[in-house]
């Protein structure tokens, strides 16, 4: 995946080498209890980011949320053939594959590489997501930014990786009831980023708790 003479940076490589030395934080919180708050986070952050103006998208995004749900409570793995199946009703095609060209986003700022290993790369990565000795919000974090810089699809990355992060953290009985806080630009170069991503994510899930639990209380 290395850039030929004139081409941009290989933002993909560039993820791949930095990917391994990140230092996840520690994590000492807990998984939500069973009968945790409905999954309004993600609802009404994808409602809120798309209703409005495209009330169709926004009703696929929503049952493909529905379907990611569904499949975190069966306890399935991550896999690209899973997250296809999700993008298909988000984007509303009957075929959605792995992107056949080199990918940009941040306006031409980021490009991301193709080479015949792509894909299986992308689905080594997306199975650890299920990494036992990495806590939860770090490895949530990385199938998050894994889903951003593989950049699989063809359109849609971004609702994509917003789902398999609900779908990493739902697996494990973890649903937020916050989540327009995770919204903000990551780059590749950014190992810095990646583990700060991690940290606000255990502090979302151990808010989301907290307060489960005071309303269990009052």
């Amino acid at each position: 995946m290395t850039s030929g003479p004139g081409q941009p940076k290989d933002s993909l490589a560039d993820w791949l080498l930095i990917r391994p030395e990140i230092s996840w934080p520690s994590w000492r919180g807990a998984c939500l209890a069973s009968g945790a708050p409905a999954r309004d986070g993600f609802r009404i952050f994808f409602t809120a980011r798309r209703g409005g103006r495209d009330s169709g998208g926004t009703a696929r995004i929503l049952t493909a949320l529905d379907w990611a749900f569904a499949d975190a409570e069966q306890g399935r793995p991550l896999t690209f053939a899973l997250m296809a199946k999700w993008q298909r009703t988000v984007l509303g095609h009957d075929l959605v594959g792995f992107r056949t060209m080199p990918a940009f986003a941040k306006g031409g700022r980021e490009r991301y590489g193709l080479a015949p290993d792509t894909p299986a790369r992308f689905e080594r990565c997306l199975s650890e997501s299920a990494q036992p000795d990495l806590p939860l919000p770090s490895r949530a974090a990385r199938a998050y930014l894994d889903t951003l810089f593989f950049h699989p699809f063809a359109d849609g990355n971004a609702r994509a990786a917003m789902l398999a992060l609900a779908f990493v953290l739902a697996r494990e009985g973890v649903l937020l009831d916050q989540v327009q806080p995770l919204q903000t630009t990551r780059w590749v170069d950014d190992a810095e980023g990646a583990a700060e991503l991690a940290v606000l994510l255990g502090i979302l899930i151990t808010a989301a708790k907290r307060r489960l639990s005071h309303g269990r209380q009052s």
